[in-house]
């Protein structure tokens, strides 16, 4: 699918979730049948040499970093499987930790990690994740990172019906006050057990599910990160270095290498970030575009930002689009007030007393 024809799908997506619609499809829908029926296949292999339990990141990073009378920098983890680490066996590999660990160093600052992220949730679960997530008004998180997408796919939520509930929890905090970054629909197209021509099936219906993503999340306030080709190019070069062992989630290698894409959205959006950054750099094909095809680009090169620039154009609200260079994520000390080992499939207690009005999430992994 060309990029034109991609952002014409995901307006029309995008367009159907603003406004009500429903009937927009990702692939016919004979195809999404047989594509449904192969990734459940593999979904059943999954659990082939990892338990499903997900590691418990939540504490304090860069306790070390002495800022009197200043709080810690409040980052809330929301999703699926992906945000909540599920494939690795400590709690230092899952993404939360990675992003924490790297926003301490950046800020030179302590970094509060929270994950209500639920193994197996689809888009519409995360209003039960904000509800968790603002349940107390006097700590509102100052930085969200949502991954989600991939089992809206895999169970045929109609993708009109995916990016409103993603839109709509974008815009509650946004309007709580928090920043907000999302990691797109990863590319379903690289699980390894989902064989060719399903595999390309997978692959066209997730892009497009993840340009209309971006698409409702900027015209909300986020930005949006690209992890298309990070589960592309690189996973299916390496499959046994960047997957886990049920070949469907990633490794703890894998969950770096997002980690390292994501950060410097993170960064830049708490305004971290140098601001000789922020300005387009045409060596790297970077600019200004209308959100659709700002949209329809970013899935095709992992990493990709998008974030709201113009408020309008003659096609619609501007986007810009950077490519920012990749960090290294350094790897998380010790965490206060963190259990570092695996979690029962029982929702966890934390190994330190939380806050009184700060619920603790589910994380019985599903199914």
């Amino acid at each position: 699918m060309t990029s034109m024809s991609r952002a014409r799908v995901a307006r029309r997506i995008a367009a159907g979730a603003a406004y009500g619609g429903g009937g927009v499809g990702l692939v016919g829908a004979a195809t999404v049948g047989v594509v449904l029926a192969e990734l459940r296949l593999a979904r059943r292999q999954v659990g082939n040499g990892s338990s499903g339990r997900v590691p418990v990141a939540d504490g304090l990073y860069g306790a070390g970093y002495d800022f009197p009378g200043e709080p810690p920098l409040r980052l809330m983890m929301l999703g699926d499987s992906t945000a909540a680490g599920q494939g690795v066996h400590r709690a230092g590999q899952t993404p939360g930790a990675l992003l924490a660990s790297g926003l301490s160093a950046v800020a030179e600052r302590p970094v509060e990690l929270r994950n209500v992220a639920l193994p197996g949730a689809q888009s519409d679960d995360l209003d039960r994740q904000v509800g968790l997530v603002l349940a107390d008004p006097s700590a509102v998180p100052d930085i969200c990172v949502i991954m989600v997408g991939a089992n809206d796919v895999t169970h045929r939520m109609p993708p009109t019906r995916s990016v409103r509930h993603l839109a709509s929890a974008v815009r509650r905090l946004r309007t709580a006050g928090a920043e907000v970054v999302v990691g797109t629909c990863p590319d379903l197209g690289t699980i390894e057990p989902v064989q060719q021509p399903l595999r390309w099936l997978a692959r066209r219906a997730s892009r497009q599910l993840a340009a209309a993503q971006t698409i409702g999340v900027v015209e909300q306030g986020g930005r949006t990160v690209s992890l298309g080709d990070l589960l592309g190019p690189e996973f299916a070069a390496n499959p046994r270095e960047l997957f886990g062992p049920d070949n469907y989630h990633p490794s703890a290698e894998g969950y770096a290498t997002a980690a390292m894409a994501v950060l410097p959205t993170v960064c830049a959006a708490l305004g971290l970030w140098p601001a000789e950054e922020e300005r387009p750099d045409l060596t790297r094909r970077e600019g200004f575009l209308p959100v659709a095809r700002a949209a329809a680009e970013a899935v095709d090169e992992a990493g990709t930002e998008v974030t709201a620039a113009m408020p309008t154009g003659p096609r619609g609200p501007w986007a810009l689009l950077k490519r920012r260079r990749r960090r290294g994520v350094p790897e998380p000390g010790p965490v206060c007030e963190a259990v570092s080992e695996p979690a029962s499939s029982a929702p966890p207690a934390p190994a330190g007393p939380p806050a009184p009005s700060a619920p603790w999430p589910d994380r019985q992994a599903s199914a």
